[in-house]
């Protein structure tokens, strides 16, 4: 029985951006703030909202009287069902037409049975809830669901612009040399380039969009009560200390899949945010391959690739003559369907395995699993982290990129392949590489390396652990 009573319980409001990438860690987040005592509102978009009632059923989000969900429109015009909506045009989107209907939710949870809501946990690329959190006189906590690399490269949007670096002058910038510019002046990123930091800097667009929106959300986060990131003090300790003189109240509080196995929340076991129907059957697969045997695929929720990447990565895969298990979302190849040629499924058929979709953070703590071909979104690299699996890295676009470096030349987990050129010949090299050869054996150690000092950061003591209690205390004590 919780002995705060209904009443007194402080009530989160808790809202990521609408994509898979962004719901995946808030949902984490939420479950440990439930266990933490905390009333749960959960703000999904109306067009998620049915996307995950098509994918995991009509009563998937009935919640529970403490943990609920609720829905705002993102203010897009419909579109696919089974597919990532415009990432620029979500951006725009929820920046211009989200604040009114967030507001009226507040409102309306005020009114309604639940507790009044004491506290905002938005996106760190939603910051038009730090204005809905003034007017309502509540703290807004930021969390950005982005390495502090890829967050401090954010930050230094303005400076580049500002230097004249970006956006580049014409397509030429891409092939001169320009992107080879040492970036020496970035707080705690030592030998960084141009090349290295999110793509999204590539552009050639004088009023490119993402640019502009990437400067407000960053201006917006030092007015929020705290800005909180995914990652662990030993893992990026000299680009934290660097952001910390920047944002005095940043918390780190990852990995949360970790901090998550510690609270006795099974009773939300049941309560998953995927957008696409995930195919367990994979995991029975697993079951019957050898320890170490199988190469792990999969780029994510929102990377879409040219029909050739395809097809270079799947014969490269094939030429390998290891075991994959491979996902395919239906909307991962560009204007068709994501369709491998038939020979290539015919010559695998008895040691790969293609699913839409699964639940990925059980496939890589699998036996079988030796390795991890991915586009490095922070997600995937961190679960790659808490189950001490190394990585191919392949990033395709924004932070992917920045974390792809980190990974391969800093933490020494991985390899990298060039998602832009991808060729048959370099895949199969690196995953005979990373499955049976020398290199692979020392990023395998590495990555277990990095497993250990992950653990260490979210027991008790750890410095993810402490923050995280620090946060909720500061927050329990807030009076508005």
């Amino acid at each position: 029985m919780d002995l705060l009573g209904a009443t007194k319980k402080p009530h989160a409001l808790v809202i990521p951006f609408p994509t898979q990438g962004h719901i995946n860690p808030f949902l984490k987040l939420a479950k440990i703030l439930h266990s933490k005592g905390f009333h749960i509102t959960f703000v999904n978009s109306e067009f998620n909202h049915q996307r995950l009632l098509n994918s995991r059923g009509p009563n998937a989000l009935n919640g529970f009287p403490d943990f609920h969900f609720e829905t705002i429109p993102d203010g897009l015009p419909p579109s696919n069902m089974d597919a990532t909506q415009n990432i620029s045009a979500l951006c725009a989107s929820t920046r211009n037409n989200c604040f009114i209907p967030f507001c009226n939710l507040i409102s309306k949870l005020n009114h309604s049975n639940a507790p009044p809501v004491t506290c905002i946990f938005s996106d760190g690329i939603m910051s038009f809830t730090v204005k809905a959190s003034d007017q309502y006189g509540l703290p807004n906590i930021l969390f950005w669901t982005h390495s502090a690399g890829g967050f401090m490269s954010f930050k230094q949007c303005k400076n580049l612009m500002e230097r004249g670096l970006i956006p580049l002058k014409d397509a030429n910038y891409l092939t001169n040399g320009h992107l080879d510019t040492v970036i020496d002046w970035i707080p705690g990123m030592m030998n960084i380039t141009l090349r290295d930091l999110p793509g999204i800097y590539r552009t050639t667009d004088p009023n490119d969009m993402l640019l502009d929106f990437v400067v407000e959300q960053i201006e917006e986060a030092s007015k929020a009560s705290a800005v909180v990131l995914p990652t662990f003090d030993a893992l990026e300790h000299d680009v934290l200390n660097a952001l910390s003189t920047m944002f005095p109240k940043l918390y780190t509080i990852g990995p949360l899949e970790l901090l998550l196995d510690q609270t006795s929340e099974s009773t939300f076991e049941s309560i998953k945010c995927n957008l696409w129907k995930e195919e367990s059957e994979c995991l029975k697969w697993l079951d019957s391959q050898e320890p170490n045997s199988v190469l792990y695929v999969n780029f994510g929720s929102v990377i879409v690739m040219r029909h050739q990447q395809l097809v270079e990565l799947a014969w490269g895969l094939s030429n390998s003559k290891k075991k994959f298990l491979w996902v395919i979302r239906p909307d991962l190849v560009e204007g068709e369907n994501s369709i491998l040629p038939p020979e290539i499924v015919e010559e695998t058929k008895d040691r790969g395995l293609l699913v839409g979709w699964c639940p990925q953070e059980q496939v890589l703590k699998h036996t079988a699993v030796a390795g991890f071909l991915t586009h490095c979104g922070w997600n995937s690299s961190l679960e790659s982290i808490t189950n001490g699996v190394p990585l191919i890295c392949c990033p395709f676009f924004n932070d992917q990129i920045v974390n792809s470096r980190y990974i391969c030349r800093e933490w020494s987990f991985g390899m990298e392949i060039d998602s832009d050129s991808v060729t048959r010949g370099e895949v199969e090299k690196l995953v005979k590489e990373l499955l049976e050869g020398e290199k692979g054996k020392k990023m395998k150690e590495k990555a277990i390396e990095w497993k250990k000092r992950a653990e260490e950061a979210t027991n008790t003591n750890g410095t993810s652990f402490l923050n995280l209690e620090k946060l909720v205390n500061e927050l329990l004590l807030f009076k508005s």
